[in-house]
């Protein structure tokens, strides 16, 4: 049976900061990225840090689809708008430096959004929704990604995962993070899944005949050929209401696509008309609403937690001990991880210790101690 070991995220973020810049990114870029990324292991997105660094960055740099070197160009702006060309740099630094400039016009003129084209995968969303609220501002983020959803009565995967996701300060120890795909479940969970040899449940994924497919490793290659598709938010047809799930995806790639001239659906894919691989070309969006604008911040925070703790403390179902609000779990398992560490299994030892070699990073995880 595979053992699990554990890195502190102090280890962690320090061999992918060196990693980063080991393979050409300039030294700050490699400090966000890593941040960027280290940041959904604390928080126990298993599915979008650190098992994704290799197959995810490492490896599409090394493919020539994404670059290094990150220039972010404004090319259009107004004092509370602006367009950025990503030019296929690293789409966290892309990432933050977009929300923030959204943050900083908030903060004079009460909102600001920024919309990027031609950029790539920025990992979590949540992270940038965080800085919003961390800011004393509500933070809106989304991203289109590589086809993976098919439409309501449809069986081609046509949209991405595309998350919706949305920060709200509160007076709690933790910010409200609503971050969540708007398919049923998100690739990355897919491939964690794969990653640990765990069956998926029925309904995540169709084929081409709209039957279920339940090994992950069948649903990712078939996302790449054609043969497979995610499932919108709540689910196959409209018994469950997928078209909400649909339609909101829908949202999210006109916003990533529409307002700055961006690629979108099939031209997401990857890959070019002779089946080569290419940059994925990916649209993000990033708001950030100043809430003194409206209120003051305290009192709004007052009454965000008073909302929280209200539907927490509300009647239970039998069997349950605890109703949780958005972001409550990932904080608790950030406290539990602030102990233990990331929790690291055989195959994302593999691919960490890959691309350690590979990159010739001086560096010795946990698991070669013994």
């Amino acid at each position: 049976m595979d053992k699990t070991y554990y890195e502190s995220f102090e280890r962690m973020e320090d061999f992918m900061t060196r990693a980063f810049a080991a393979i050409g990114v300039p030294a700050e870029d490699a400090k966000t990225c890593a941040a960027v990324l280290i940041e959904s292991d604390k928080r126990g997105i298993d599915s979008h840090g650190v098992g994704r660094f290799k197959p995810i960055y490492i490896d599409r740099i090394n493919e020539g689809i994404q670059l290094v070197n990150t220039r972010f160009e404004v090319v259009r702006e107004t004092k509370t708008t602006a367009v950025v060309d990503g030019h296929d740099g690293m789409g966290h630094v892309i990432g933050v430096k977009s929300m923030q400039m959204a943050i900083d016009k908030a903060r004079e003129y009460g909102m600001g959004m920024v919309a990027v084209r031609n950029s790539t995968h920025y990992g979590i969303a949540g992270y940038y929704a965080i800085m919003a609220a961390n800011a004393g501002m509500i933070g809106l983020t989304g991203t289109n990604a590589r086809p993976s959803i098919a439409p309501t009565f449809g069986v081609e995967n046509m949209l991405g995962t595309n998350p919706l996701t949305i920060g709200l300060p509160t007076d709690e120890a933790f910010p409200f993070v609503l971050d969540c795909a708007t398919s049923i479940t998100q690739r990355g969970k897919i491939e964690h899944y794969a990653r640990i040899g765990h069956e998926m449940p029925v309904g995540w994924v169709i084929d081409n005949d709209g039957k279920p497919v339940t090994d992950p490793k069948v649903a990712l290659k078939g996302f790449n050929t054609g043969e497979c598709a995610l499932a919108p938010l709540g689910g196959i047809g409209e018994e469950l209401a997928g078209y909400k799930g649909y339609g909101y995806a829908t949202v999210v790639e006109i916003l990533s696509a529409a307002l700055q001239g961006g690629s979108f659906l099939s031209a997401l894919a990857g890959f070019g008309p002779d089946g080569a691989k290419h940059p994925y070309h990916l649209g993000h969006f990033f708001m950030a609403i100043d809430i003194s604008a409206f209120t003051p911040v305290e009192e709004f925070k007052k009454t965000t937690g008073d909302i929280l703790r209200e539907l927490r403390g509300s009647k239970k179902a039998k069997g349950q001990d605890r109703i949780y609000t958005a972001g409550e779990k990932e904080y608790l398992a950030f406290l539990e991880r602030s102990k233990t560490g990331i929790p690291l299994n055989e195959e994302v030892r593999k691919s960490l210790t890959a691309a350690r070699d590979q990159l010739k990073v001086d560096f010795t995880f946990v698991w070669e101690e013994e």
